[in-house]
């Protein structure tokens, strides 16, 4: 993720000539942690993050933060102290957000000529890859372009560019601005990624029981997996108490009986134990100690940080497996 928030506020700065008095207004800013990236190119920078305790480490790296929830009342009063924003950044929110329409108003009450650049995890890999566990309580949205064309639209903004990034199992990056003479609909690009979505039957009910079989067939297979592998004798551990694996764990049914323990490197999720299935979370060390012949990578999305960062374990002979989109042991 640090390498993805250097890359990012790098594209942003030298992608649309960001200078310094430019202001970058970040919603849902959490530590300050991207808007620090930003800071790096000499431009302005405003945070927007509810959460108070973490806004305070934000100010504490010196990140200006408002501590309050987004809307379009509040983008009105910031417009106001602070002057109209360049860009306004805001990754993984718009999915969280019941009242997206609001939500991107105010976006939109910040710029003048400047773009909007909302990032979130795309449906389409969800489909296509069976990325059920993303499926969560924060998540109250799951965006096709067709879907985000519309709600654009309805509050005068147009989309401009879509990048695809590979963060969190496959994000959409959307560029977008005012309504103009210049940018008077969205971009031709856009309109090419909507019509393969509709190839695709996105519209339709095919795509969603589709995965709907598949979700079935790989709790199936994952828990005949578990229970083959512990049944002969070995110890599994799992990697990332996460929100997704905690979806996965309930939806699957994977409890103690299957999972010894759950490796973390949060200390503040160390000593408690998984809501519904109560697997025990223990601190990464824990896998040097008891040295588990398997480990089931609920973080999926940083699979390939956390495989090289266990050489011992592989060393020794142990093995993977991740769960997405059909389980896989892999043996490094």
């Amino acid at each position: 993720m640090a390498r993805h928030n250097r890359r990012y506020a790098k594209n942003v700065v030298s992608g649309l000539g960001l200078k310094e008095d430019d202001l970058v207004v970040e919603i849902a800013s959490n530590d300050g942690s991207l808007l620090s990236c930003f800071r790096e190119h000499g431009v302005r920078t405003l945070g927007i993050e509810p959460a108070r305790n973490i806004a305070a480490v934000a100010r504490e790296r010196c990140i200006d933060t408002i501590d309050e929830f987004f809307s379009l009342d509040l983008a009105a009063k910031v417009r106001n102290d602070h002057g109209v924003a360049s860009t306004v950044v805001a990754n993984n929110v718009l999915a969280h957000v019941d009242d997206t329409r609001d939500f991107l108003s105010g976006c939109r009450e910040l710029i003048d000529e400047g773009f909007i650049i909302t990032e979130f995890p795309y449906l389409g890999e969800l489909l296509e890859k069976q990325e059920y566990d993303t499926v969560y309580h924060e998540h109250l949205c799951y965006f096709s372009v067709i879907a985000l064309m519309r709600l654009y639209q309805a509050v005068d903004l147009v989309i401009v560019k879509i990048e695809q990034t590979s963060v969190h199992g496959g994000s959409l990056r959307v560029y977008a601005a005012r309504n103009s003479e210049q940018r008077p609909c969205h971009t031709q690009g856009v309109l090419d990624m909507a019509e393969r979505e509709c190839q695709l039957g996105y519209q339709t009910s095919r795509p969603y029981e589709a995965l709907s079989e598949a979700v079935r067939a790989n709790r199936e297979a994952l828990l005949k997996l578990l229970t083959d592998l512990k049944d002969g004798g070995n110890q599994i551990a799992a990697y990332g108490a996460s929100a997704k694996g905690n979806t996965l764990l309930n939806y699957c049914g994977i409890t103690t009986k299957q999972i010894d323990y759950i490796v973390d490197k949060n200390p503040l999720k160390v000593g408690l134990y998984t809501p519904g299935t109560h697997i025990p979370v223990v601190p990464v060390s824990t896998l040097k100690s008891k040295r588990p012949n398997y480990i089931l990578i609920l973080a999926w999305n940083y699979a390939e940080e956390i495989m090289k960062g266990q050489t011992e374990f592989t060393g020794s002979g142990g093995k993977f497996i991740l769960p997405i989109p059909r389980p896989k042991v892999i043996g490094v």
